[in-house]
């Protein structure tokens, strides 16, 4: 069996080893018993490895008063199986007042990531002494058969039996006459007793995931069941006993092999939720087919052929409408039978029948991320552009997927990918699950709550708990040995506390400080949901830096720094606390995560943490070994260094076309990938130099030197063109370029440079910006030259001659429109591809060898003529710019209808800043990002 250290640094290793070995050692001498893990009458003894150490040494007390007074038991399962068996035979059963009793394993994980089975395998039989008990969980064990002692708990309410290995449930079942709550998921049963059906008090019942291909007829005999769930079996029928079952509320079938139901239950008075999923019915009753309570995916039905005839008395249902949309900007309708949408950028939403009961109306839109509209913890990585869906807050009846594609990053460990999404002001996580479709391609799955915001961002792995009165223990699960501990009567309202844990590699830390021996253990990021203090201390543990133990390291050279956003500089509170060591680890108590800095001696003021999630929110602890005196401003620098991406900037113009020039900037690593793809197409300078970025920065490229940008565009500010760097989206831009100077005469040598920052309010001109490069300003970051080519003319002509143009406008004001300079400037990136653009506009065949016969040995004239032409014949029509924007994507010229694309959104906004100087849209329909939590909406003219 693999263990938890399998696959762990040395440190992790040694720190998992004394996970296993040290409380258990600390137990064994630790007097009269176990206080810190005592809280009233509750005993849990599954916080730490080798609890039986402590029970039995509670046990072995004459008389066992602690004990006696228990009633809440917890013990973990993950035990030496002998030892395990002596400890339960040694427990006074028949003494105690027990009502709830936890024996469970699943606290271990194997070396990819899965629970653990613990090792009980039966309980002594002086465990039916326990009249009082009325919870039982054997969860995660290896029980083949349910234990005798088990049926003669006459007053047990609730028993969780699920993670077995139970192949039948025996008929003596039925002894437990108080059962309402009996789960056993997850087990090899393949046959029910019939004495189940005599259960009369069971309100919940869990058997999903098991190989169970029939159910006893007396199954309906649970008169006061309210939850079924069978999903994951076998099933191929059901017996009509189901339909008895009046006070049923929720009943769970999908993943089976169904391939019919009785009708009676859609006659059931009480039922709410009907989960036929993932099944074979190819036929409903008619009473089930379009019930909103009924959530039918995976089934074939409806797949009959159109003609064949359909037997009486059945229906088919409708196949469900399936949408694909391609434009960044639209909506779609959501009616009661449901649909699956297709969206734009790699976004899949399946709305189920039912999920609404009249017709909606669905907007989305897809933001190039900004950092005023998504927000992103110290550590955090973008995956995906930002989607948003309206109405906002917008709810359904059944649950609504969504599906969103994303690149995976490079590394994996210790990091965890989850979808984003924003509800008024705050920012959450929500459980994701991914999927696979290809190994550069994954999906990020989830169940959406309401319609927002929504991102795939890349973060440490959090781990959380809710921390009830009577305390609770919290570890990281990505580092072994980071552990805080919250003792009984820490809070008296139970408050939620988040942890993440990021490491810095030692060879880096060495580097920075100039110093062979310097170590730093991981960083701790703690968050909490309450700003009140916490009654009694809490205790933090964090793993000594590696290669430092406690028997051999110097105090002067430990340090434990601290720091508390928004303060930018690390504080050494070292002295402020009382430092325990051990072999691995350093421990420290605090009664709150945020320290108040001009009172050291006093107790600390805990500040407080909104948005738990976001490490941005968090207190941060950070255990340093060094020479140093002061390490607060080394510390500082290690924490940047943490968070930046080693980066390079190139300009690329392309072969067949110099004034289109493409800018990008990508890390270090996909350089020489990303050269070797467009050199085909392209060719510029060599790459800058490296430059680090932090994640979300902005900054701008600036043509200098006679070069200029030839578009309006709606990023662009006085030929600057804005960028934002997010480490796994791509950070590029085409954009056209032109001169005012001569290239007739000789070719134009330009550049372009790279600073941090948005474009300023007055725009550095170019000796200026010179200055800068040679100073010490930090905000210039690389300079790459740009070489337009002389401009050759065709024989006989001047520039300005050609073809005479009347002026129009293409579209319309509120959805933006194409100008005859737009034109013009279209007209200029087509070169030789116009034939095929000309096509796919529909021009004719013959038209085009006309063009080509007037304008002989004129490429401009006849790319002219063509677009013009063409534009007059569809003035006053709708759907004209679209038409454009398609042909020139099915023409490979996704380039030009990008820039197309930018000058109507240009035109759309200052529509929209224009009526709304005018009074037709309140001041608050603002775009997102700006400030308002809430999207403009469209427009009405």
């Amino acid at each position: 069996m693999a263990t938890a250290s399998e696959g762990l640094e040395p440190e992790e290793a040694a720190a998992a080893a004394e996970d296993t070995a040290g409380p258990a050692a600390e137990a064994v001498g630790a007097g009269p018993g176990p206080p810190p893990l005592l809280a009233g009458n509750r005993l849990n003894l599954d916080l730490y490895p080798k609890g039986c150490y402590w029970l039995l040494q509670l046990c072995a007390q004459r008389p066992p008063q602690l004990l006696l007074q228990v009633e809440f038991l917890r013990l973990s399962t993950h035990e030496d199986p002998q030892l395990l068996a002596a400890t339960l035979a040694q427990v006074p059963w028949g003494r105690l007042r027990l009502r709830s009793l936890v024996l469970k394993g699943g606290h271990s994980r194997g070396a990819l990531g899965a629970c653990l089975q613990g090792t009980l395998t039966t309980l002594p039989t002086s465990l039916s002494g326990l009249a009082r008990l009325a919870h039982l969980d054997l969860s995660f064990n290896s029980l083949e058969t349910l234990p005798a002692c088990v049926l003669r708990l006459r007053g047990l309410d609730a028993l969780l039996l699920s993670d077995n290995r139970l192949a039948e449930l025996p008929e003596t079942l039925s002894a437990l006459t108080a059962l309402t709550f009996l789960t056993v998921t997850h087990n090899r049963l393949h046959r029910l007793p019939r004495a189940l059906g005599a259960l009369s008090t069971l309100q919940r019942l869990d058997l999903s995931r098991n190989l169970l291909d029939t159910l006893p007829p007396e199954i309906g005999g649970l008169s006061s069941l309210r939850e079924l769930n069978l999903a994951s079996n076998r099933l191929q029928s059901l017996p009509d006993s189901l339909v008895g079952l009046r006070s049923l509320q929720l009943l769970v079938l999908h993943s089976n092999a169904l391939t019919s139901v009785p009708a009676g239950l859609a006659h059931l008075p009480r039922l709410t939720r009907l989960d036929l999923r993932d099944n074979q019915l190819r036929d409903l009753p008619p009473e089930l087919l379009g019930a909103p309570f009924v959530r039918l995916q995976g089934n074939p039905l409806g797949e009959a052929l159109p003609d064949a005839p359909s037997s009486p008395g059945t229906s088919q249902v409708p196949e469900m409408p399936r949408l694909f949309l391609t434009s960044d900007v639209d909506s779609f309708p959501v009616t009661p039978q449901g649909c699956s949408v297709t969206l734009a950028g790699g976004v899949r939403m399946q709305f189920p029948a039912g999920a609404t009961t009249v017709p909606v109306t669905i907007h989305y839109r897809l933001w190039l991320p900004e950092p005023d509209l998504i927000s992103l913890g110290p550590h955090d990585s973008l995956l995906s552009g930002v989607l948003e869906l309206r109405p906002h807050g917008v709810a359904f009846h059944q649950d609504v997927g969504l599906w969103l594609l994303f690149v995976p990053p490079r590394t994996r460990r210790c990091w965890e990918v989850v979808v984003r999404t924003r509800r008024g002001n705050s920012w959450s996580d929500l459980e994701t699950h991914l999927e696979e479709e290809a190994p550069k391609r994954l999906w990020a799955r989830c169940q959406v709550p309401h319609f927002s915001w929504f991102l795939v961002v890349l973060r440490p792995v959090s781990n959380a708990c809710l921390v009830p009165a009577e305390g609770t223990l919290l570890c990281s699960s990505g580092h072994p040995g980071v552990k805080v501990t919250f003792p009984p009567g820490a809070t008296e309202e139970p408050r939620r506390v988040s942890m993440q844990v990021v490491r810095m590699a030692g060879r880096e830390l060495r580097a920075l400080l100039e110093e062979p021996e310097a170590a730093a253990s991981p960083l701790l990021c703690l968050s909490q949901s309450s700003s009140s203090s916490f009654l009694r201390p809490v205790t933090v543990q964090l793993p000594l830096p590696p290669g430092v133990t406690g028997f051999s390291l110097d105090r002067s050279r430990l340090h434990l720094l601290y720091r508390a956003p928004p303060a930018a500089s690390w504080d050494d509170i070292t002295t402020q606390v009382v430092l325990e060591l051990t072999h691995l680890y350093a421990r420290f108590q605090v009664t709150h995560f945020s320290w108040s800095v001009p009172a050291w001696l006093s107790q600390p003021l805990l500040r407080s943490a909104c948005t738990a999630h976001l490490a941005a929110d968090s207190s941060r602890y950070w255990l340093w070994y060094t020479t140093k005196t002061c390490v607060g401003g080394l510390a500082k620098k290690a924490w940047e260094r943490l968070r930046l991406h080693r980066v390079n900037l190139i300009a690329l113009q392309r072969r067949r076309d110099p004034e289109q020039v493409l800018l990008q900037c990508l890390p270090r690593s996909k350089v020489e990938a990303t050269l070797q793809r467009l050199q085909e197409r392209y060719r510029g300078p060599e790459p800058s130099d490296t430059v680090e970025m932090f994640e979300g920065e902005k900054f701008f490229a600036a043509f200098e030197r006679g070069i200029n940008v030839d578009a309006d565009r709606p990023d662009c500010v006085e030929g600057r063109i804005c960028f934002v760097f997010y480490s796994h989206l791509k950070n590029v831009k085409e954009v056209y370029i032109t001169t005012t100077l001569d290239r007739e005469a000789q070719a134009v040598r330009g550049q372009v440079s790279f600073y941090r920052g948005s474009v300023p309010v007055e725009v550095p001109q170019e000796a200026e910006a010179a200055r800068l490069r040679k100073g010490m300003d930090t905000l210039w970051m690389a300079t790459l030259p740009i070489k337009l080519p002389r401009l050759r003319l065709a024989e006989g002509r001047r520039p300005g001659t050609g073809l005479s143009l009347a002026p129009l406008n293409l579209g319309d004001a509120e959805t933006g429109f194409l100008t005859q300079s737009n034109l013009l400037s279209v007209a200029s990136r087509l070169g030789p591809d116009w034939p095929a653009v000309a096509l796919h506009l529909g021009m004719p065949y013959r038209e085009l060898q006309r063009i080509r016969h007037e304008f002989r040995d004129d490429l401009d004239g006849q790319i002219r003529h063509m677009l013009f032409s063409w534009a007059e014949r569809q003035a006053g029509q709708p759907g004209a710019v679209a038409l454009l924007v398609q042909a020139l994507e099915q023409s490979d010229r996704q380039d030009v209808a990008e820039e197309v694309r930018a000058v109507l959104e240009l035109g759309h906004h200052k529509y929209q800043d224009s009526i709304r100087r005018t009074g037709l849209v309140p001041e608050a329909a603002a775009v997102p990002g700006a400030s308002a939590a809430q999207p403009a909406e469209p427009a009405q003219a």
